[in-house]
């Protein structure tokens, strides 16, 4: 099976390793048999309705984010309708702000978001940096913990009704005090983890595969397990350093 993945501005919103998590998807999709296509998205590029299966956007430092933040936000209703239409999306750190409504810095400029998620950051005094342990529930039942490094100054607040990634257990999460990181929007997903963050939680991995083959087939089917011992160890050691050195959750 062909999976056609859209990397949003790869040439600019591409730090801490956050690239590393395409390669994670493309070779447990290929160990599987299914070949992962990765099309870049940059500012000529057309994003056409329907054409990607998984969306993917990494974070950038602010002069990045400033560049390209007019065009993403000008993307909004066609990223809200792949959303809508069952297509994955991830979004890491400064691809997850600037797919909320804005992200304003300290001098009180505001970047524009895309809208497409329920939430609006704003530049804090000082950076919430350090290993950060979630506790998710994507699935009605099945409970999994989520390993990262979070390193932003930006505080975001989701809207009332919004739906968190999930609960922190040990770090800061979306702005150090609600108890809350990322957020869900349906199929897409919003994080400040990265470092990068799918080789560490490789049930996160499969779970955005999955969504992906599910908008390329109609079909809802869970992927066969994979030997993951090695994924399986290097989550637990993230997860133990976010216990040991994470925030103040």
């Amino acid at each position: 099976m062909r999976i056609v993945v859209g990397h949003l501005y790869p040439d600019y919103l591409n730090i801490y390793a956050d690239r590393g998590n395409i390669a994670v998807l493309e070779r447990r999709a290929a160990w599987r048999g299914h070949e992962l296509e990765v099309q870049p998205v940059s500012a000529e590029d057309a994003l056409e309705p329907g054409a990607h299966d998984l969306l993917y956007i990494g974070g950038g430092q602010d002069r990045e984010q400033a560049l390209i933040a007019p065009d993403l936000a000008a993307r909004g209703e066609a990223i809200g309708e792949a959303i809508a239409g069952g297509a994955a999306v991830l979004a890491v750190c400064g691809g997850y702000q600037l797919l909320g409504r804005f992200y304003r810095g300290r001098n009180g400029a505001e970047l524009p978001g895309a809208g497409v998620f329920p939430l609006e950051t704003v530049a804090g005094d000082r950076r919430l940096i350090g290993d950060c342990l979630l506790e998710c529930e994507l699935e009605p039942g099945a409970r999994q913990t989520l390993a990262g490094f979070e390193n932003h100054a930006g505080l975001t607040r989701l809207d009332e009704e919004a739906k968190p990634l999930g609960r922190v257990v040990a770090g800061f999460g979306n702005d150090g005090t609600s108890g809350f990181e990322g957020v869900r929007v349906g199929t897409a997903i919003g994080t400040y983890l990265h470092g990068p963050l799918l080789p560490r939680n490789a049930w996160l991995a499969d779970w955005i595969l999955e969504r992906a083959i599910e908008h390329r087939t109609g079909k809802r089917e869970s992927l066969e397990p994979l030997p993951d011992d090695f994924e399986e160890d290097a989550h637990a050691v993230a997860a133990a350093r976010a216990h040991s050195r994470g925030g103040r959750f």
